[in-house]
């Protein structure tokens, strides 16, 4: 199993010929990777909220931070100010591990899993996935599977384009779905 940091220093040599790069600095790098989860229905539980920061923080191994609502909105009974999610934003190790842990471990043990969509790169390179469980990483428990809650994983490459980000994210080792076009 080869990691990340290993990938990225074999990336100049794999990509530059598609395309056309004379300097290793043009070579894309990720820059950071931002894991959030909204609290949505547990919203005035407060044990319940503690749970979420609590499992995001022994997923990533950082301090998950709150955030609030940005307006109030009658229907769903928030005010400005409460809290409606937790973000955590990675850099360095923790990041290249949490990756490791994602791509090695956690996506393989989805149910159902046959590859991540490629529609999740916007037009700055920067890809973003979404779990409906937190479970299938290792270091959340079993036991407690009544409380299963989604997050959102957002990788921040400095890719100037799809193109390059998804050649340079398959070379890191997520696994794309193989396009319509190309079978």
């Amino acid at each position: 199993m080869e990691l990340i940091q290993q990938k990225q220093k074999k990336a100049f040599e794999a990509l530059k010929k598609g395309f056309e790069w004379k300097n290793a600095m043009q070579t894309p790098r990720i820059e950071r990777v931002v894991v959030s989860a909204g609290i949505g229905k547990f919203m005035k539980d407060k044990k319940k909220t503690e749970l979420i920061a609590d499992r995001l923080a022994k997923i990533t191994g950082q301090k998950a931070v709150p955030r609030g609502a940005k307006k109030s909105i009658a229907s769903y009974k928030t005010r400005t100010g409460d809290t409606v999610g937790y973000q955590i934003t990675l850099r360095g190790k923790r990041m290249q591990d949490f990756l490791n842990r994602l791509i090695h471990i956690a996506l393989p043990r989805t149910k159902d899993f046959k590859g991540l969509r490629s529609a999740g790169i916007d037009e700055m390179g920067n890809y973003t996935l979404g779990m409906r469980e937190h479970a299938v990483f290792p270091e959340t428990s079993d036991e407690e599977l009544k409380d299963v809650f989604g997050i959102g994983v957002t990788v921040v490459t400095s890719a100037k384009d799809k193109k390059i980000a998804k050649a340079y994210l398959q070379h890191l080792g997520f696994p794309f779905k193989k396009d319509v076009s190309q079978k």
